[in-house]
């Protein structure tokens, strides 16, 4: 199975990791020739959505991947991740591939200070580790959303066809469940 993970800013590597660890192969996607690739799925990571996302413009890969994700190519999208796949941005009137009908608040715990750690139940997966650093959330979920865990009330994680959006950063905790899900995600796609 060959994973794209997207490698222009933020915590590819840890995602890079589980994934080789887990037997899956993966591309780094720096510029446009890398997305064009047959892939089985598709890694956004943490980072800064804002340089993401002019980043992915800047190289003319934003159409590529946005054209992926529409049909169908299954996506993990963590923290930042999840900003570039939200239709909404509460507190920002920026949106990115706007493939996912939610409303997102950006940074919506503070700063880098507000960054904690937690374990909470995840759509029947068991309590799983949780790692929040300047984290956004879900603040409203569209129609076809599947809200998968709330951490204080707050949406952390919910799926919409083949796209898994999590608040948090699984590839920073010992917790391999998520990646797992995700790869089975892929196959079911293959």
């Amino acid at each position: 199975m060959k994973i794209g993970v997207l490698a222009l800013q933020g915590a590819f590597i840890e995602h890079i990791v589980v994934l080789k660890d887990l037997g899956a192969e993966c591309v780094e996607l720096r510029q446009k020739k890398d997305v064009l690739r047959n892939l089985d799925g598709l890694v956004l990571p943490g980072g800064e959505s804002t340089v993401q996302g002019k980043l992915l413009c800047d190289l003319d890969m934003f159409g590529s991947l946005k054209g992926m994700i529409e049909s169908g190519t299954p996506v993990l999208a963590t923290c930042a991740g999840l900003i570039l796949l939200a239709d909404q941005i509460s507190n920002d009137n920026k949106v990115y591939f706007a493939t996912m009908p939610m409303t997102v608040r950006r940074n919506a715990y503070g700063r880098q200070l507000g960054s904690f750690h937690t374990e909470a139940e995840l759509f029947g997966m068991g309590n799983i580790p949780m790692t929040f650093i300047r984290a956004p959330y879900i603040e409203s979920a569209g129609e076809g959303v599947e809200i998968l865990s709330k951490v204080g009330g707050k949406i952390v994680a919910a799926r919409y066809k083949n796209q898994l959006a999590l608040s948090f950063h699984p590839e920073l905790d010992e917790s391999r469940k998520i990646h797992k899900y995700f790869l089975a995600m892929c196959e079911e796609n293959r």
